[in-house]
């Protein structure tokens, strides 16, 4: 479901809040309220989508008690949800308000990176020395009927290393294979050396955090590899033994926009 215009947001929201005067001047079982309370979810469904956490918040509030009360219990408690409601929808109109983007906005050039890549379905795999790693990672990308484009694989056709990686780096999804292949420390540290990926692998994990977006680079992380500190806080996904990874890189994908078949994954 497409997501509407910031206005057109604003105004559906702004519909159903300024509704609520009216009915806290009917009763609870009127079926003004129920038809407002039906519009409401349709509303903020159509506005967050089915799987937002705010239609959660909307549907969470208690129009009516758990038992049987009072007429003028109920009537008590219909009107508490009434103005949680308000609360709740002031609260949706004031995050669209600051967050949303306005339609006259031209794109980020991440946003707009990323939506001409969805129409590949080449994935790059960024590796170092260990070629069990390598392979095992591309093989599960072809159980996802996609296709891994392992850069030394391509031919070189008389082409620089950068020439060739630039070409075949026209792909809509990286995987980065941080491997401890090498070791390093500070210069004043040196006996205090850390597991490190090789160079290539960090400059190219680099890269394509630039060319796709971060949304669409997924790092896979063997060991205790130092991480590069400018990436640091976002989460890797740990590459181990169990193959708690694939359904990592399944998640990943399917978030970057991939329509993805998890069970073709796990076929033997």
């Amino acid at each position: 479901m497409a997501r509407p215009t910031k206005a057109k947001a604003l105004e559906r929201l702004r519909k159903v809040l300024d509704a609520i005067h009216e009915l806290e001047n009917l009763r609870h079982d009127s079926p003004e309220f129920e038809k407002w309370r039906r519009d409401t979810q349709v509303a903020i469904t159509n506005t967050f989508g089915n799987e937002s956490r705010h239609i959660g918040d909307f549907t969470n509030i208690h129009f009516s008690p758990i038992v049987p009360l009072s007429d003028s219990e109920y009537q008590a408690i219909y009107l508490r949800g009434l103005k949680s409601a308000g609360v709740v929808l002031i609260s949706m109109i004031e995050e669209i308000e600051e967050y949303w983007e306005d339609e006259n906005q031209t794109p980020k050039p991440s946003e707009t990176r990323e939506n001409e890549q969805l129409s590949t379905n080449e994935v790059f795999i960024v590796h170092g020395r260990d070629e069990g790693a390598k392979n095992e990672v591309a093989r599960f990308i072809e159980k996802l009927d996609l296709v891994p484009v392992i850069l030394h694989e391509q031919a070189n056709q008389g082409r620089t290393i950068i020439e060739k990686f630039e070409e075949h780096a026209q792909v809509g999804f990286t995987v980065a294979l941080l491997t401890p292949d090498d070791v390093g420390a500070l210069q004043d540290d040196k006996n205090n050396r850390k597991p490190r990926a090789r160079q290539n692998v960090i400059f190219e994990f680099g890269y394509f955090i630039g060319k796709l977006g971060r949304k669409r680079v997924c790092a896979l992380v063997q060991d205790d590899v130092e991480k590069p500190s400018d990436y640091d806080g976002v989460l890797y996904i740990p590459f181990d033994d169990s193959g708690g990874w694939k359904m990592g890189i399944i998640k990943e994908l399917k978030t970057a926009g991939f329509k993805i078949d998890a069970n073709r994954a796990f076929q033997t």
